[in-house]
């Protein structure tokens, strides 16, 4: 059965969310038009500012609404340390944990050459130029563990081969709490080549 073609629209567009799928969708546009319309007002404003005034960052491509984001226009964040992160979500996790205090360069993606991402896409021109005109003595690449992401961590390396820059990436390996007996065997291989002294 078919709704006014306004909620049709309103639960077509709610699919675009990941995750949400039409019954979840409907769920959605329902709550919201029973006992949320306040709500989905205060939404629709967030929205509509959010898609015309939230840019990308000049400086380490993060989402921002202004030409610099705030951690890029912090001086005591320059400190020629650098992390390369896939995503927002990636450096919002770096943030929240509360220890690095350092920039960042957010690649939005990974290197993907059978979805047609290359180093043009992410800007990896960007992030070498960046770089270079900085000093930047460590970078550290956060890349996902993924193949893609490894592929993109790796591609990064290879452009800086030769220069005088500290390249890390972030240890992987067993969690805090975790046990052997439930760790697939890909993390328990990068545990094991990760290993360093106890005495650290």
């Amino acid at each position: 059965m078919a709704f006014s073609p306004l909620v049709d629209e309103l639960v077509e567009s709610l699919r675009c969310l990941p995750g949400v799928g039409q019954k979840t969708a409907q769920r959605m546009a329902f709550h919201l038009l029973e006992r949320g319309r306040s709500g989905g007002s205060r939404l629709s404003e967030a929205l509509s500012s959010a898609m015309t005034g939230v840019r990308r960052c000049d400086s380490c491509q993060n989402f921002a609404d202004t030409e610099i984001c705030g951690i890029c226009d912090n001086d005591a964040r320059r400190n020629a340390t650098l992390c390369v992160v896939e995503s927002p979500s990636d450096l919002l996790a770096i943030e929240q944990a509360g220890d690095y205090r350092g920039g960042y360069f957010v690649l939005m993606g990974h290197l993907s050459p059978i979805d047609g991402v290359g180093p043009e896409e992410i800007g990896i021109e960007r992030l070498l130029a960046r770089v270079i005109s900085e000093g930047i003595t460590e970078l550290i690449l956060a890349t996902n563990p993924t193949v893609e992401g490894e592929a993109t961590a790796h591609y990064i390396a290879d452009r800086l081969d030769g220069r005088d820059i500290l390249i890390t990436r972030l240890a992987h390996g067993i969690p805090v709490g975790g046990e052997l007996g439930y760790v697939d065997g890909f993390t328990l291989t990068h545990a094991f080549r990760g290993r360093k002294p106890l005495s650290e």
